[in-house]
């Protein structure tokens, strides 16, 4: 019986034998490049014939004047990220699910998702368009007001802010599909009782919508943990600048001026290591939250 059970599944294992072998190849043959945090990298050396300086490299990340202020915007760009990722989303899901003409509950979707599939490479040039000191639409607005123009992507003040409410405009639409699809799992003969007791449609969203919305939520909120130092490379890299790395620099951004643009491959790959171990702790805390919580499970 088990040989046949094993030639018959022998064509599938035989279908994952390529993904296995790319995976090998390009996520795990580079770790051997972890070593390189723990060694003063001459890449003409290579690997192995680079000299060996253990804890050297993180001690000297540690002593950066810039450090901690690189860690803290880190943390607090993201941090802000993941809470109104989460928040306006679900406000927004609400209210879509309130209209009642399908043509534009569709509309307002395809609308608000769209910014999701442009790159910030795209958004990067609107926005530094729009907000531009002399010429932006903002500015111009605020100058009709009789206000001062603001130099948003050159401010230490303002910076920050842009960074995190511009990526909630590009990403809270596609979240928002999730929140829906929560709201439509919820019992329709919920909402009809609701109406026989005479609620109206705030306590039906209070009582009814809210609550059914709470295990997604909470796995949402959960699984967003790991992204705590994920503060968005590829935004931050297309609108900072000399002028902001007080307030926008962050881990990914010190890693690519220090390993690229300064050649000190040995301490980027020393901050990159700390970065990923501490994704990875977070990463498996949020799954075992998400399994005691909402009984989350990968497989």
């Amino acid at each position: 019986m088990n040989m046949k059970k094993t030639r018959r599944e022998l064509p599938l294992h035989l279908m994952l034998l390529p993904g296995i072998v790319i995976l090998l190849i390009f996520s795990y043959y580079p770790m051997i490049g972890i070593s390189i945090a723990f060694q003063k990298f001459i890449p003409i050396n290579g690997l192995f014939g680079s000299k060996w300086i253990g804890l050297g490299n993180f001690r000297y990340v540690l002593q950066m004047p810039d450090i901690w202020q690189v860690l803290q915007n880190t943390v607090f760009i993201a941090s802000m990220k993941i809470l109104l990722g989460l928040a306006v989303p679900i406000v927004v899901a609400i209210l879509i699910n309130e209209l009642k003409l399908m043509f534009v509950k569709r509309g307002v979707q395809t609308l608000i998702y769209l910014p999701h599939f442009l790159s910030w490479v795209i958004l990067g040039g609107v926005l530094v368009d729009i907000l531009s000191p002399s010429e932006g639409i903002v500015n111009q607005l605020l100058n009709a007001f009789g206000l001062d123009s603001i130099f948003f992507l050159g401010s230490n003040h303002w910076f920050p802010s842009v960074l995190i409410l511009s990526d909630v405009w590009k990403e809270f639409g596609f979240s928002t599909i999730v929140f829906l699809a929560a709201i439509t799992g919820i019992n329709p003969s919920l909402y009809e009782a609701a109406i026989v007791d005479g609620a109206n449609h705030t306590r039906q969203m209070w009582h009814i919508t809210l609550p059914g919305m709470v295990p997604v939520i909470v796995l949402m909120a959960t699984l967003s943990l790991g992204n705590v130092l994920n503060a968005g490379f590829d935004q931050i890299f297309n609108l900072y600048s000399p002028s902001v790395y007080q307030s926008g620099d962050i881990l990914d951004t010190l890693i690519y001026r220090i390993g690229l643009l300064d050649a000190q491959f040995g301490v980027s790959t020393a901050i990159g290591l700390f970065k990923s171990v501490v994704s990875f702790v977070l990463i498996t805390i949020s799954y075992f939250l998400a399994y005691r919580l909402v009984n989350y499970r990968i497989f």
